[in-house]
């Protein structure tokens, strides 16, 4: 957004754009926006493209990922009324334009959809209440492994795009607090990778390497309501003892949370894997209603990884760190002026004439 000037064409990869994002577009005043994705995939009704089709602003979507491949950041481009992007004679890509009609229609057909996922998915929470209510309520069925949780803080690290990142992010946390590490199916893989051993791994034993099922963690197998657990022989056939933990739900994940809320976990730090209202309504594979309760029953002891991370991260100018870098230097001499003003038997000025000339002599008794 800095390079950007009023005029220039934006590229942006953003599917249902939201408002805010589209109001900062509107800020620095676009000829043209030219979306890899679509301004509104029918998932959520958003008013993002309404509000640029109100700037005037031109809208270009479905150009395609290799289009952020083939342009260069600066240079000048064209679009045609047949919604071809130019760069002289070279077709770079082709989207679709989205006139006022399609924008009104998308957003209709997306809030009747939204409406009826809504009550399906709510629907299907009763359906898990119903028949996981003792779990959530009691605890019934949570494994005794896990007693060492109570008032302590706890990491529990599932697989992400970027899980090891945020790993490496809490590292001064780790060895501040010492909690007791959760490592959920790969998770527990990139634990060890980076040189921490977990506490407990709770997953199926067939996804995760077999020098992680053998670092000295616990091990829980996820299990249907009847005790059936995938990987059970993959864990006899290693000689490691393991639990499991029935549940309805398939996720790992989402055991390993209600794992440390039945212990008593002072603190439950999430890594990957994390849930909010947006991921629900755009029906995201990892939104579901035994995901959308295990974290209501954790409640305000469930925390994301980046609030953490944000909470140890330093942030700080260069300019500033050499304004006290230099501020350093001068105190240092000024303190040395001072001592060898005031330590010798002459005068203040004299002293330092001394001090001078015995330097100057010793240096050139060097050469």
């Amino acid at each position: 957004m800095k390079k950007f000037r009023s005029g220039d064409i934006a590229v942006i990869n953003a599917a249902n754009i939201s408002r805010q994002e589209a109001q900062a577009l509107i800020d620095v005043e676009p000829a043209a926006v030219v979306n890899v994705a679509e301004f509104s995939t029918g998932a959520i009704p958003n008013y993002g493209p309404h509000m640029l089709l109100d700037a005037q602003v031109l809208l270009l979507e479905n150009v395609g990922e290799d289009f952020i491949a083939g342009f260069r950041d600066g240079k000048k481009a064209r679009i045609t009324e047949q919604g071809e992007i130019f760069a002289g004679d070279n077709l770079l890509a082709h989207g679709t334009q989205v006139e006022r009609a399609k924008a009104e229609k998308d957003f209709a057909d997306a809030r009747r959809n939204l409406v009826d996922r809504m009550e399906a998915y709510f629907g299907n929470s009763i359906e898990f209440i119903h028949s996981e209510g003792p779990l959530l309520i009691d605890g019934l069925g949570i494994p005794e492994s896990g007693a060492e949780m109570k008032g302590r803080k706890v990491v529990v690290v599932s697989p992400s795009e970027d899980h090891r990142t945020q790993i490496k992010g809490l590292r001064n946390f780790i060895r501040e607090y010492e909690p007791v590490i959760v490592g959920v199916d790969a998770g527990a893989d990139s634990l060890v990778a980076l040189g921490y051993t977990p506490d407990l791994i709770v997953g199926n034993p067939e996804d995760i390497d077999t020098d992680t099922l053998r670092s000295g963690a616990r091990v829980i197998l996820p299990a249907d309501p009847d005790g059936t657990a995938e990987g059970l022989e993959r864990i006899q056939d290693l000689g490691i003892g393991a639990m499991t933990f029935p549940a309805a739900t398939d996720s790992a994940t989402d055991l390993a949370l209600l794992l440390a809320d039945y212990h008593g976990a002072e603190m439950i730090v999430q890594v990957g894997d994390s849930l909010d209202l947006d991921d629900i309504f755009a029906a995201e594979p990892n939104a579901t209603p035994a995901a959308m309760l295990t974290r209501l029953k954790a409640g305000n002891r469930l925390v994301d990884s980046s609030a953490i991370i944000n909470l140890y991260t330093v942030k700080s100018g260069s300019s500033s760190t050499w304004l006290w870098a230099i501020l350093g230097i001068l105190v240092a001499l000024a303190a040395i002026v001072l001592i060898i003003g005031m330590g010798g038997d002459g005068t203040f000025t004299d002293n330092l004439i001394d001090t001078w000339n015995n330097i100057a002599t010793t240096v050139q008794g060097w050469f």
